[in-house]
């Protein structure tokens, strides 16, 4: 959503990268291409202009202008700049679950703003936090939205209240709130009815409902692709509702930004959560200091250490880790990975979490290592046989052509694909020799604690921001929860720096139970 945003400022900090000092003139000039990238980002106009003359501020201080590395001080003046629009320094807003269950927690939203999916997904992430959940559906005009709902319920492992037909809205949220207090549930989430546009009786529907439940959170479902309307439908419902929250649906789609940037400042709602995929699991908790390094292009480490542990296979992930340490390395194992990396949210997902991919782009793409490409690559190995999987040295000319056609795919695309298995194989193959000492030194150098690596050399190689002490040390706690007392690991990884941690000892072979 905020690639368009991401490479426009990537460009304005890439031309400050080689001067000397930052002079007014710079400032100025540097704040005019800021404005308008945000502007074109659709962000709001108000928004632009309370952000600049608090980063100009900033900017023309004395410290600024007589730094070594001037970009590197407007780029924490624009990421403390987006910080504060986006919703401030402190911990993310959680929901706010009351010590007298059942919590009930009202979704409000427009019509395909992605209100009842919202939903489910949250149901799924509130029961994977051990709270007995109910859904209930509002929505007695939309065809088939109750069954829709009892639908993703279902896929969320939760239970839905059951449909009576011909039920008012209100008359289903005294019987939802009678249902949850009689069967002890945690929490009971209500699905309004929305429409396509803003009117009258949605409006005054959703306010009964209100006063009926009376809510601990009111979430306001908005699209991020639509843009400015998203924040006037956003004032419109605050104006008649005890909106407590946000949702934008769609975070991952090719909006250009503006609505997650202005919506938070506009109506000085939290945003809570961001709707990432269309999957049960897309929901994530939303942090004003992640998202923006993201925008700034520094990734974000302890999202892509939160979606290891989630989507992870950890007892798979042993076994492939044992005998990688034996330099084996076969077809099925390839393919696992790309399951794995598929899982974690495909290899666009994962790149747009990593520091500094935003300046790679371009390789990225031109390398055709896509998503598409990772399907076809295990249509490919799926086509094989079991033997031929484990030795894929026995592929003749004709077992290739069998191969091709069960995939749909070009007898040169086999032959791509066993070649860049050949090469990852040859490379575990000499990792694994002396006892694991390349493994060991891989360690040592992306462990963060080893003589090999450190917060700012991780940084120069990404061309992202180095960790602070206090990143790493989130970092490493989630970490620690990934490896298992079981895991190949030895119970954790190495310590990190601001942790105490003195590096790896010597001869230290992770991959040695």
């Amino acid at each position: 959503m905020f690639d368009a945003l991401t490479d426009r400022l990537s460009g304005v900090f890439d031309r400050l990268s080689g001067r000397g000092v930052l002079s007014e003139k710079d400032v100025e000039e540097v704040m005019r291409e800021i404005r308008v990238a945000l502007l074109e980002a659709d962000v709001a106009l108000p928004v632009v202009r309370d952000f600049i003359a608090k980063a100009k501020e900033a900017a023309t201080g004395e410290a600024v202008i007589r730094s070594v590395r001037p970009a590197d001080q407007v780029v924490k003046i624009t990421y403390d700049g987006l910080v504060d629009m986006l919703g401030g320094e402190g911990e993310p807003e959680g929901l706010n679950l009351s010590l007298n269950p059942p919590t009930v927690i009202l979704m409000a939203g427009l019509q395909g703003s992605g209100k009842t999916t919202t939903a489910g997904k949250l149901a799924l992430k509130l029961s994977r936090d051990r709270k007995k959940v109910l859904l209930a559906s509002l929505d007695t005009r939309r065809p088939a939205a109750m069954e829709q709902l009892a639908m993703l319920a279902e896929q969320a492992g939760v239970q839905s209240l059951p449909i009576v037909a011909g039920q008012a809205a209100p008359d289903i949220a005294r019987r939802a709130m009678q249902a949850a207090r009689l069967q002890g549930y945690d929490v009971l989430i209500l699905d309004t009815a929305g429409r396509t546009t803003i009117d009258e009786a949605m409006m005054a529907e959703a306010a009964e409902i209100a006063k009926i439940s009376n809510p601990s959170e009111t979430l306001l479902v908005a699209d991020a692709l639509t843009g400015q309307d998203a924040v006037r439908t956003a004032k419109a419902f605050h104006e008649r509702l005890p909106l407590t929250g946000l949702v934008l649906t769609r975070a991952d789609g090719d909006g250009r930004g503006g609505a997650a940037l202005s919506m938070r400042a506009v109506t000085g709602l939290p945003i809570k959560f961001l709707g990432v995929s269309e999957k049960i699991d897309g929901l994530d908790a939303f942090d004003a200091r992640r998202v923006a390094g993201r925008i700034l292009g520094q990734g974000d480490v302890v999202a892509l250490v939160e979606k290891a542990a989630q989507d992870l296979d950890m007892a798979k992930a042993e076994a492939t880790a044992r005998k990688l340490a034996k330099g084996q390395f076969d077809l099925d194992m390839m393919a696992d990975q790309l399951g794995q990396m598929k899982r974690m949210g495909g290899m666009e997902g994962l790149m747009g979490l990593l520091p500094g991919v935003q300046k790679m782009k371009r390789q990225i793409a031109d390398s055709g290592l896509t998503d598409k490409t990772f399907d076809r690559h295990v249509a490919i190995i799926s086509s094989m046989t079991k033997q031929e999987r484990k030795k894929p040295d026995i592929l003749q000319a004709s077992r290739k052509r069998r191969i091709a056609a069960g995939a749909g795919v070009d007898v040169a695309e086999v032959n791509r694909l066993l070649k860049q298995h050949r090469q990852m194989a040859d490379t575990f193959k000499a990792l694994s020799k002396n006892g694991g000492k390349g493994l060991a030194q891989m360690a040592r150098m992306f462990g963060a604690g080893g003589p090999d690596m450190d917060p700012q050399k991780l940084a120069q190689l990404t061309g992202g921001k180095a960790p602070t002490p206090e990143e790493m040390e989130e970092i490493a706690a989630r970490l620690k929860n990934v490896a298992g007392p079981n895991s190949p690991l030895g119970g954790g990884f190495p310590k990190l720096p601001g942790l105490g941690g003195g590096g790896l000892p010597p001869g230290f072979n992770p991959f040695k139970k």
